[in-house]
């Protein structure tokens, strides 16, 4: 079962989101067209077939608008959902609802809209021994969020920000004048816990590195052929990471050439939202 978010990480991004809507006077539509008081039953609503994920940020832009509303999850985070189905339902005050709507769509649609194009890419590499991760290229203080997201749809989540994990990458190697300089710098620096990656951008690097043992290479756009001669070369000692150049039409290829991880910065950055629409019944 996949492990949801404390409400303590999400609870301030709605609430953001809520107050950038909200402006100065309020939901004046809402106020104009419904009684005070009156109540709504609606339900969430899947207009295309995707992963579901985001359930809680609906959730709670409800429960900030209304702390007494009924939210029922009919489908789970992490679960497919068809065009048509129904999400979630929802029963409270009817200004409350429709004031918070805005808001739970846009995050439901976002984060919706990770976990199916993750599941793409996850059903891409069937059958291989590659995993689908994604990177830091998330949208700013949705990075929680959308790495939560990234799970739902069956990825790993790589680094969340520049402290879990040194990363070396072209310009640390540049500026520490070699790949072998910047491993033996990171190497004196990390705790006993701390894990080590290192970019290479060849085979010649991925060589200079091998001797210095980091955990994780990152193979950065290499060709299929040295991929695969990469792959041989390591021979299981170290993880391999494929990155750079990833796609939907690729990474099966990629994943055929025996790495262990492929990252993919589109899972965050270049994924369509999920059209969800609330629809009053």
């Amino acid at each position: 079962m996949l492990a949801p978010l404390p409400d303590l990480l999400i609870d301030p991004v709605v609430r953001m989101a809520l107050a950038e809507d909200l402006g100065r006077a309020g939901d004046v539509t809402a106020a104009a067209c419904l009684p005070k008081g009156e109540r709504l039953t609606a339900v969430f609503a899947a207009r295309k077939a995707g992963r579901i994920a985001g359930l809680d940020c609906a959730r709670l832009a409800i429960a900030a608008m209304d702390p007494a509303a009924r939210f029922e999850i009919v489908l789970a985070d992490g679960t497919d959902a068809e065009a048509g189905d129904v999400i979630a339902k929802v029963e409270g005050d009817g200004r409350a609802i429709l004031s918070a709507e805005r808001v739970a769509l846009n995050l439901m649609g976002r984060l919706c809209g990770v976990a199916t194009l993750t599941r793409a890419y996850v059903h891409a590499v069937a059958g291989t021994r590659a995993r689908i991760a994604c990177t830091r290229k998330t949208t700013p203080g949705l990075r929680a969020l959308e790495k939560y997201a990234v799970r739902c749809g069956g990825g790993l989540n790589h680094r969340f920000g520049l402290d879990d994990a040194i990363l070396i990458k072209d310009n640390h190697v540049a500026a520490c004048g070699g790949v072998g300089r910047a491993l033996e710098r990171a190497r004196a620096a990390a705790g006993h816990l701390m894990k080590i990656e290192v970019e290479v951008d060849s085979l010649d690097q991925l060589e200079e590195a091998l001797p210095y043992r980091p955990d994780v290479i990152m193979l950065d756009n290499f060709s299929l052929d040295d991929l695969r001669r990469a792959v041989a070369r390591v021979d299981g000692a170290v993880t391999l990471e494929a990155s750079g150049g990833v796609s939907l039409d690729t990474v099966h290829a990629i994943a055929q050439t025996g790495v262990d991880v492929i990252s993919v910065g589109a899972l965050t950055h270049s994924a369509p939202v999920l059209d969800i629409g609330l629809d009053a019944v």
